[in-house]
């Protein structure tokens, strides 16, 4: 009712403030998904029945650390695990960096693909981001209530655990306070999503931190277990990686040790958490052969290519 412009503005500023006020219920949660389905256009599933990752950061993004989200995605697509991002544009109430400017700025444009054109290019390599104003523009109309109201409302808890494809997924969800954590498991459970992992990240992100240890929590509907993973413990410790501008993430990401570290962490421990590799070290060995064989930035420079003709 509210995204479709039948419940008027008090209601609407009632509801979300009165939500915020009381906290959701998994049910809750659940039963927006729910409706969130029938308001988006999704991805079908792809021909392979490969399980997608499907990562699921703030849309308000990040105003303190930076992110190496999607140079994460490309590591992993490149070692096979296949990634699926989503977010939209500036966000309040924190009005952080979103994904969508940090891909824009490593020269690739997600926004331009329409129909079933995301869908051909996540099959094609294995990694693609669904941007929500092309594909669920009814979302956006709850975007004012956000900035005025200038308190988070359930609706962003909803955007961590979110799903737009239609396939055999994994969800990975970001959250901050203890209480998110057994909101969004519980909800992920009556949903009866076969697989999902949820991180302790930065800023409620996916990004696993490397100057200190991160818990996890890694399940499915039936069983879950609790894990406590340090950057430590496979010389990876480092300092947080702060915001910089992101005009000058690409070549970051490219060329700055500080980064270099951070990305390897997160490939490594993903790699695992997915099923591709036996342990945690073996994750980090896989993606450090990835980094020094280059295939990464092929596959970034193939997405430039592949967004930039989606004009024609």
């Amino acid at each position: 009712m509210m995204v479709r412009g039948e419940a008027t503005p008090a209601q609407i500023g009632a509801f979300l403030i009165a939500h915020r006020m009381k906290r959701p219920t998994p049910e809750e949660l659940a039963g927006m998904l729910d409706a969130w389905d029938g308001l988006i256009t999704g991805i079908a599933p792809l021909a392979s029945a490969e399980r997608m990752m499907v990562m699921g950061s703030p849309y308000d993004g990040r105003s303190r650390t930076a992110t190496v989200t999607p140079m994460v995605a490309l590591l992993l697509a490149a070692a096979g695990q296949r990634v699926l991002l989503h977010g939209g544009d500036v966000m309040p109430p924190k009005l952080g960096v979103p994904l969508v400017a940090v891909w824009r700025a490593m020269g690739i444009h997600w926004p331009r693909l329409v129909g079933d054109r995301l869908r051909e290019v996540l099959e094609m390599t294995g990694v693609g981001f669904w941007y929500a104003p092309t594909h669920a523009p009814l979302m956006t109309t709850l975007i004012p209530y956000r900035e005025q109201l200038g308190k988070r409302p359930p609706l962003a808890t909803l955007e961590l655990m979110a799903s737009p494809y239609g396939g055999a997924q994994s969800v990975v969800a970001g959250f901050v306070h203890p209480p998110t954590e057994a909101l969004i498991r519980e909800a992920l459970v009556l949903r009866q999503v076969e697989a999902f992992v949820m991180v302790k990240g930065l800023e409620g992100s996916v990004d696993l931190p490397c100057h200190r240890p991160v818990v996890v929590l890694r399940g499915a509907p039936q069983s879950h277990e609790r894990l406590t993973l340090a950057a430590k413990d496979y010389g990876f410790q480092g300092p947080e990686v702060a915001i910089a501008p992101v005009a000058d993430l690409p070549d970051l990401y490219r060329h700055n040790l500080e980064f270099r570290r951070t990305i390897l962490w997160n490939v490594g421990c993903y790699l695992w958490l997915g099923g591709l590799c036996t342990d945690v070290a073996a994750g980090i060995q896989r993606a450090e052969d990835l980094w020094t064989s280059g295939a990464a930035i092929d596959l970034w420079e193939k997405l430039q290519h592949l967004t930039a003709m989606a004009d024609g």
